[in-house]
């Protein structure tokens, strides 16, 4: 079987692009494990413009936020299933000179597409905001479950998904393209999160894998904004309610942790004082970021049509609809990457 591009994983960095390249007319093959995408599949799929203890615009907000909602829209149309959930986020201030900053900010016209309303009271009572707060727009959440699980059986359906573990030693490249168990391609794409450390190609990056945990719980408040301090606040649509997320680099083992467990209680404390009648579940999972907190994006160095679409953390929902654009651009016309992404910014691997 003969495709342009051969991509490790179906993650969501493996299903952006090869929908991207599909769309484009390009024959793809994604080789994927799915037991293995648990960075993915945990993720609460937040999409947040406006983020931090200091409440600033996220990275790059103005140019990723117009590719998001358009994108999974998208893909929801193509797949006939719903996995985007479009929601005004409320970040309650933490004082009076936080309201007053914010109300400055309501002529900025960098801000004006991303706050739908400021409140200089109390919005929610079942909410800890003395202060007020602010209704931030253009934000939402990403049921990525529904997500991989709708596009890995189009690929099954189109025979473009083999289903097992990447053996790496299988693969055979030269200057003509490159051979794996029958398949052969113009390129190579490690899309793969983590498992791009154990690549012959890739081990040498500075990843740096950060572990977080979820909660999804019962409490009698249901707004249908997301409440955002602290910790992150959905309601979900089957009425519970997910909570998170916890970001340790230090404890990497497998596994859910009382600790992480409450530390997310606490915070809800703080933020939603209303008892918590039940825990219906507990995640984990580590994430593939990076010592810069920047997706790392290009073609190796010393071995041409090997490439890399990964590093995205656990700003993926945000990052990966711009830039699979990038990464596309580069794959079919050799468009560098910008500096601040590109593999080139770590010199030889």
């Amino acid at each position: 079987m003969e495709v342009d591009f051969l991509l490790i994983g179906q993650g969501l960095a493996g299903t952006i692009l090869s929908h991207r390249l599909l769309q484009l007319g390009k024959k793809v093959m994604v080789i994927d494990l799915p037991n293995a995408n648990q960075s993915s599949r945990i993720a609460a799929g937040l999409y947040n413009p406006i983020t931090g203890k200091k409440m600033v615009k996220t990275w790059n907000a103005d140019l990723l936020f117009p590719e998001i909602e358009p994108l999974y829209f998208q893909l929801e149309g193509l797949l006939g299933t719903k996995f985007l959930y479009k929601k005004n986020i409320y970040r309650p201030f933490l004082n009076i000179e936080e309201q007053n900053e914010w109300m400055g900010k309501t002529g900025d016209p960098g801000f004006e597409p991303y706050f739908e309303e400021i409140f200089s009271k109390e919005l929610f009572p079942e909410v800890i905001n003395p202060f007020g707060g602010i209704l931030l727009k253009n934000s939402g959440y990403v049921d990525i479950n529904a997500l991989l699980d709708a596009y890995s059986a189009y690929l099954k359906n189109r025979n473009l998904l083999l289903e097992e573990e990447f053996e790496e030693e299988f693969l055979e490249g030269d200057r003509d393209g490159f051979r794996y168990k029958g398949i052969s391609a113009k390129g190579i794409v490690y899309c793969n999160g983590l498992g791009a450390m154990k690549s012959r190609y890739f081990s040498n990056l500075p990843f740096a894998p950060v572990k977080g945990e979820i909660l999804d719980l019962v409490q009698r408040f249901h707004p249908d904004e997301i409440i955002n301090r602290g910790v992150f606040r959905i309601t979900l649509p089957n009425g519970n309610l997910r909570v998170g997320s916890t970001y340790t680099w230090h404890d990497l083992d497998q596994g859910p942790t009382e600790n992480a467990k409450n530390e997310l209680l606490e915070k809800l404390e703080k933020l939603v004082p209303e008892e918590v009648s039940a825990i219906q579940s507990h995640r984990f999972g580590i994430r593939p970021a990076t010592k810069d907190r920047k997706p790392i994006i290009g073609e190796h160095p010393d071995f041409p049509g090997v490439y890399i679409f990964n590093g995205f953390g656990a700003k993926g929902v945000s990052l990966i609809p711009y830039y699979s654009n990038m990464m596309v651009e580069m794959l079919l016309s050799s468009h560098q990457p910008e500096k601040e992404v590109n593999i080139a910014r770590f010199g030889k691997t």
